[in-house]
């Protein structure tokens, strides 16, 4: 049974990844709305397109910091017997930050495309499945000069690389699930893809 402890952590999660760091820091360094310019998004890609490079890098640090502490957190705890000794809530605590990344309650359910968040979540469960998809972006980015194929391959390549090494676990299915969620978050950037109306 979750502990109330547990349940604390979740919610901590979410509204940590729900904090819109792209939206905020437009705001506050060109006093414009992110969500009315470029593609809409909160992420840093189109943070780059209106606000510059130093803010883009900043936002990936901190989408990325948004998975991260939550789970650092977790395995803490676990570590010092605080809370159960269980996988599958470390997984529930990524996916809540990512979750709450992409569907922010401050954004009224609006949010980013989840890719700096999974991967700051899922560095200390799966390092080597992030470092693989985060070369194979830059692979393919490089090779295409898309972002958005980039994040299609990353996200592919997240659970597939997991799975390859290690075989089937636990941690392959909790990254399949965080693949479906990048590749729904770029549904809209799949259509563009196929119509060839896609921006780089």
């Amino acid at each position: 049974m979750i502990t109330p402890i547990e349940v604390g952590l979740l919610i901590f999660s979410y509204l940590l990844g729900s904090v819109p760091v792209g939206y905020l820091l437009t705001l506050r360094t060109t006093g414009k709305n992110i969500m009315e310019l470029g593609s809409g998004n909160v992420g840093s890609t189109n943070v780059g397109r209106v606000a510059g490079k130093k803010m883009a890098l900043l936002t990936q640090l901190l989408d990325m910091a948004k998975g991260l502490i939550p789970v650092a957190l977790v395995l803490y705890l676990k570590n010092k017997q605080i809370i159960m000794d269980d996988d599958y809530f470390v997984f529930g605590v990524a996916l809540a930050a990512i979750v709450g990344h992409n569907f922010s309650i401050f954004l009224s359910g609006k949010g980013g495309k989840g890719v700096n968040t999974t991967l700051g979540a899922s560095l200390l469960i799966a390092p080597y499945a992030v470092f693989i998809s985060v070369g194979i972006y830059f692979l393919v980015k490089w090779k295409t000069s898309y972002v958005s194929i980039g994040s299609l391959f990353l996200a592919l390549s997240l659970p597939l690389s997991d799975l390859i090494i290690y075989s089937v676990s636990d941690r392959f299915y909790y990254l399949l699930i965080c693949s479906f969620l990048i590749l729904i978050r770029h549904s809209g950037n799949i259509k563009r893809l196929l119509k060839g109306t896609e921006n780089h």
